[in-house]
C-alpha cells in the first residue's frame, strides 16, 4: 500500500517525464472500494479553475498508473 504522498510523487515524476506542466494546487483523493480499503488515488492539478490540468489515477496497492491525461489549456 502506498501513501498519498507517494502517489503524488509518482504523478509528478510521470508528468515531468512526459513534459506536462503541473499547475498548483494538486488535489489527491483516496477512493475506497466496496471493502472500505483504499483502492486508488485520483490526482488532479489545478482542480478549482479552468486551464492546464493533469489527471492521474494510481493503484493504491502497487503504485501503477491506471490512467493519465493532460489538458494543456
Amino acid at each position: 500500500m502506498i501513501t498519498p504522498e507517494a502517489a503524488e510523487a509518482i504523478a509528478r515524476a510521470r508528468a515531468a517525464a512526459l513534459g506536462w506542466g503541473i499547475v498548483e494546487p494538486l488535489s489527491v483523493q483516496a477512493r475506497r472500494g466496496w471493502t472500505g480499503k483504499i483502492r486508488i488515488y485520483s490526482i488532479d492539478s489545478n482542480p478549482a479553475t479552468r486551464g492546464t490540468k493533469v489527471r492521474f489515477t494510481i493503484d493504491a496497492e502497487t503504485g501503477d498508473i491506471i490512467s493519465e491525461g493532460y489538458l494543456p489549456r
